[in-house]
């Protein structure tokens, strides 16, 4: 057992109550029950106004989740959001009948928000009008404290011996009206955070982590917005076997037109044209529609105005002159990938085998992930294109560049200071 995994159990007993003797068997994980029942969901504006009432006079910090609807709807946007603070109670609001939250999210301004893998749902909750001024994220505080599992029913249940009821993570949010054991579901999961921020607030705080904690959710709560992606079509699964450029525009132009197509309908790329039939496409260059409708992923189930969509789509991309065809990879703005260095520059290559090492058994001795320790990809840059000058002070500017927290620098500088000297 690891030293995380000892603080785990350590943390665990001291919330069941202690272990119980080797020849009886432990006695099974309370299933966790909403305290005041199931709240009933709020979707008007006379019961968000009583709601934002309930938790500006509410006291400490807020607990906050959302439900969205991957998988089936278009983007990316809250279909559910739940809250929790102390004098407040629970509370369900429904974002589709209430689509502006931005009163919320002025009621709760200065207050601490408190979620759970804060960077999957602050893009949806600040869609709709509530960005937090600060934050307490409960998985990213389970792995600086070296929790081996940090999904939230596992961090329930190690830490405050509660187990959530599972089975409705991945189910289609924006059904309505939402069954009451889907409500029950996503009134659990802000029922304990609280309880659960509290406690692991105490174990950072044990292994003289707190600050840092601290360090990475200012960090996340001051983050913009995430800029669009660039080329997004050359992200679809099965890219890779594409290597002509006329299949690369086959697949951009298929893609574009699934997007659209998806947009319209507000459901999800994946449902209308799969990855997999895109690709086929680009690789077949099928020359009509019946050659399109032998391969895979267009079979007999699509229409024939849902074939010809997507062969004119083909079409558009054949006609297309050289000049207008994609290149085949995005500029790097980076170093290229290190399984090239060996080649391209053995010095790096020395410099970032050494680096990773020490990386790594520094995370070790901190019982944390490597890539919370300091990105993999500020390693590599440093390594790549290390200070002319090698001293700590411009190996410390080198990784505040590369957006490093201070205390991921006065961590992670001396040791790389070291290892790009050894490989000098």
């Amino acid at each position: 057992m690891t030293d995380a995994q000892e603080t785990a159990a350590d943390t665990s007993l001291r919330t069941t109550g202690g272990a119980p003797p080797d020849d009886v068997a432990p006695a099974p994980t309370p299933l966790l029950e909403p305290r005041e029942g199931i709240p009933p969901v709020v979707a008007s504006d006379d019961a968000l106004a009583q709601v934002i009432a309930a938790f500006a006079a509410g006291s400490g910090p807020v607990a906050v989740d959302a439900e969205r609807a991957s998988g089936y709807r278009y983007g990316q946007r809250a279909y559910l959001v739940q809250l929790r603070r102390d004098g407040a109670g629970s509370a369900l609001i429904d974002p589709v009948g209430c689509p502006d939250l931005s009163g919320l999210g002025e009621a709760l301004n200065g207050s601490e928000w408190i979620l759970h893998a804060a960077t999957q749902d602050l893009p949806c909750l600040r869609e709709i009008g509530m960005t937090p001024t600060g934050l307490f994220d409960t998985e990213l505080a389970g792995r600086l404290a070296g929790f081996p599992r940090v999904g939230l029913g596992a961090m329930v249940e190690s830490v405050l011996g509660y187990s959530l009821e599972k089975g409705h993570s991945a189910v289609d949010w924006s059904t309505r009206p939402l069954p009451d054991p889907w409500l029950r579901y996503a009134a659990l999961d802000v029922e304990l955070l609280i309880d659960l921020r509290n406690s692991l607030e105490e174990e950072l705080d044990r292994q003289g982590k707190l600050e840092w904690a601290r360090e990475e959710f200012d960090s996340i709560a001051s983050a913009p917005p995430a800029p669009p992606r660039k080329d997004p079509w050359r992200r679809t699964s099965g890219m890779h076997k594409v290597r002509r450029r006329r299949q690369m525009a086959v697949v951009r132009e298929l893609w574009t037109a699934r997007d659209q197509v998806a947009r319209r309908r507000d459901i999800s790329p994946g449902k209308v044209l799969g990855d997999a039939a895109i690709v086929e496409a680009a690789l077949a260059l099928p020359p009509n529609v019946q050659a399109l409708t032998a391969l895979p992923g267009f079979g007999h189930r699509m229409g024939r105005r849902q074939l010809e969509q997507w062969q004119a789509a083909v079409d558009r991309a054949k006609a297309l002159p050289d000049t207008e065809l994609p290149q085949p990879g995005q500029t790097l703005a980076g170093p290229p990938p290190p399984r090239a260095w060996a080649d391209k520059d053995p010095a790096a290559a020395a410099r970032l085998s050494a680096a990773r090492a020490a990386v790594s058994e520094l995370a070790e001795r901190l019982h944390m992930p490597q890539e919370n320790l300091i990105t993999p990809d500020t390693v590599r840059r440093v390594c790549w294109e290390p200070p002319k000058h090698l001293t700590p002070d411009t190996v410390e500017t080198a990784l505040a560049g590369y957006g490093a927290r201070r205390w991921q620098i006065e961590q992670v500088a001396p040791l790389l200071v070291r290892a790009l000297a050894s490989a000098a």
